[in-house]
């Protein structure tokens, strides 16, 4: 199975650095998993007002609103063939926000061949579908920016409740680790919530089981067609 992120980006996956590379060329067939740990400097949220907003998020393991510096990290990262057959990459991220509390902010993204994007499904029942735009920098990292979203259903979520997201990672060859920097924004509220930090990778070889803890609750059979008509419904 060629991992999502070599579909998506066809010859530019080669741009990539080869640290990069490995971490998104995880494929189940050379590597079933990546399970990343590191520190967040810096895990922030916006305005007071957003606090409602991204508290709802942690029902469904969507965004949250602790904030805090030095926060550990996780990120498992699990490739496999969904109920609908299609190549799948988990992103499980967990941040130990406090002592004796953690976060989780879980993704499943999908290939869509008809459209060659990858969907990001978010949360545990993956009720809202993002259509991402990646790309390589000149650096060989990867930036990542999220496009129209789309709920459970085929019905688009207008742009002013949406966040924008915008995603870059690289790897930084003096500190010999993974650099992250994530910011989610709304067009019209400004700033929601973010972080960035380092961490390092280890790679779980092909045939290792995938937990059920990283798989969704329930699975999104919506096709890229299904979204377009989602969006186009919406004007």
């Amino acid at each position: 199975m060629t991992s999502i992120f070599q579909l998506t980006l066809g010859d530019g996956f080669d741009r990539l650095h080869p640290r990069m590379q490995r971490r998104f060329g995880v494929d189940g067939d050379r590597d079933q998993g990546c399970v990343g740990t590191g520190t967040m400097q810096r895990v922030w949220r916006g305005a007071a007002f957003t606090w409602p907003f991204l508290q709802l998020g942690t029902l469904r393991h969507i965004l949250f609103p602790e904030t805090g510096t030095d926060v550990p990290f996780t990120i498992e990262n699990y490739a496999y063939r969904d109920g609908f057959g299609r190549p799948t990459l988990t992103f499980v991220r967990t941040f130990q926000v406090r002592p004796h509390r953690r976060r989780r902010f879980d993704a499943t993204m999908v290939h869509d061949p008809e459209r060659n994007v990858i969907i990001d499904y978010l949360g545990t029942t993956q009720h809202l579908a993002v259509d991402l735009d990646v790309s390589v920098d000149a650096r060989g990292g990867l930036l990542v920016r999220s496009g129209p979203q789309t709920f459970r259903g085929g019905v688009g979520c207008p742009p002013a409740l949406t966040g924008d997201a915008e995603v870059h990672e690289f790897w930084d060859e003096r500190a010999e680790c993974f650099r992250i920097r994530v910011n989610v924004t709304n067009r019209r509220f400004g700033p929601l919530f973010g972080y960035y930090g380092t961490f390092t990778a280890r790679y779980l070889a092909a045939g290792a089981p995938v937990p059920a803890a990283v798989r969704p609750l329930r699975e999104n059979p919506s096709t890229g067609r299904g979204l377009l008509a989602g969006a186009a419904a919406l004007g």
